[in-house]
């Protein structure tokens, strides 16, 4: 006696469809019986608020001004500004880099110096004005040790046509 079974599309989406409700089924049972707070190890709980109060000790970078606003200029100037700052923080100041927005502006700064707790720095920004009429905003990104790890400061002002 020979059986045949003969099965459907239809068999095939039901069984595929039944698999698939029972894998999401299963999975969902399962994560939700897991506590992730229970793997947590108390030595690494300890060490993480350790460094947690270690790091309320950053350095602070603190501006006389972060925006100069150098009025009006001819084409073909160059502007140069001072940004003095004090180091308000409990720890060194270490300033990484100092990038502008384009390459007609140059930061001058003190690159990887520590700079202690009370200290001052400088940092001069050249803005070349050549064939750069209209209103003009430029920015230099200060990467630095900071809590923050960025601080923008900024020139602005008006270049008129020769």
């Amino acid at each position: 006696m020979k059986f045949l079974i003969k099965i459907t599309k239809t068999d095939i989406k039901f069984f595929l469809y039944a698999f698939v409700v029972s894998f999401s089924v299963s999975l969902f049972l399962k994560s939700c019986n897991s506590d992730p707070s229970k793997k947590i190890k108390s030595e690494n709980l300890a060490a993480a608020e350790q460094r947690s109060s270690e790091n309320s000790s950053f350095p602070e970078i603190t501006f006389d001004f972060e925006t100069y606003n150098y009025g009006e200029v001819v084409d073909g100037e160059v502007v140069e500004v001072d940004f003095n700052f004090t180091n308000t923080g409990k720890t060194d100041l270490i300033i990484f880099d100092a990038s502008a927005s384009c390459g007609c502006t140059v930061p001058q700064y003190p690159k990887n110096e520590n700079i202690k707790p009370g200290d001052k720095g400088t940092i001069k920004v050249m803005f070349d004005t050549a064939n750069k009429p209209g209103k003009q905003i430029k920015t230099v990104t200060l990467s630095t040790n900071t809590s923050a790890g960025k601080k923008l400061i900024r020139i602005n002002g008006f270049v008129l046509n020769k």
